[in-house]
């Protein structure tokens, strides 16, 4: 049987270790290793190359939305799901914007964990239903928001595309040959003609629209 390599980085010990428990009890899974914060893992992981990793997001040091982008980048065959006990909507559509391929609440029992490993590993996106619920929410857009982002120009349309691959400032100066300033400047452009305040709303109406 081929088994589902499973890598986690988780800063509690204990649950940790109780997931280390879990996937070495799965037949179907073979731990493949286990990391207490996003630095070492990012040092280790890309040379295990597991199927999938489970992240948590608030860890010491590099959170765990700052990781996944990392890892979206420099192991692009794995699959990264989140384990989290937050649901905060920012930090949920930051999560799935950095490369996440599914979000699961660490109220999520043993069982359905193990099945929403499998779902990621046949291409799935599994997502907590609480969690499921406040995207659907966040979604309603209303027309007036939608024709928001035809008001962009094309500048700041590109901007706000690097936006929702999860691109960092630099990158995107980077990418558009222009100064961290000047993005700065397209940024709050958007943020303006969007009527928004943050990051996340901006990039939630922009695939909102895209979405139609």
């Amino acid at each position: 049987m081929n088994q589902i390599r499973v890598s986690i980085i988780e800063d509690s010990e204990s649950l940790r270790r109780g997931l280390v428990t879990l996937l070495e009890d799965a037949a179907d899974m073979r731990l493949c290793s286990a990391y207490p914060d996003a630095e070492e893992a990012l040092v280790d992981l890309p040379s295990k190359l597991p199927d999938i990793v489970l992240v948590d997001i608030r860890l010491p040091g590099m959170s765990g939305i700052d990781c996944v982008a990392c890892l979206s980048r420099e192991t692009p065959g794995v699959k990264l799901l989140i384990f989290t006990a937050y649901e905060d909507k920012e930090e949920i559509f930051q999560s799935l914007a950095a490369g996440a391929h599914g979000y699961l609440l660490k109220s999520t029992p043993p069982e359905q964990l193990l099945e929403a490993i499998r779902e990621v590993a046949s291409g799935g996106s599994p997502i907590s239903g609480s969690v499921a619920r406040k995207i659907v929410d966040f979604f309603r857009i209303q027309p007036a928001a939608q024709a928001g982002v035809e008001t962009l120009a094309t500048r700041e349309r590109e901007v706000l595309k690097l936006l929702a691959d999860g691109c960092p400032y630099k990158e995107i100066a980077d990418a558009m040959g222009v100064s961290l300033g000047t993005v700065r400047t397209y940024i709050s452009r958007i943020y303006e003609k969007l009527h928004v305040h943050n990051r996340t709303d901006a990039v939630v109406k922009f695939l909102g629209r895209h979405q139609r």
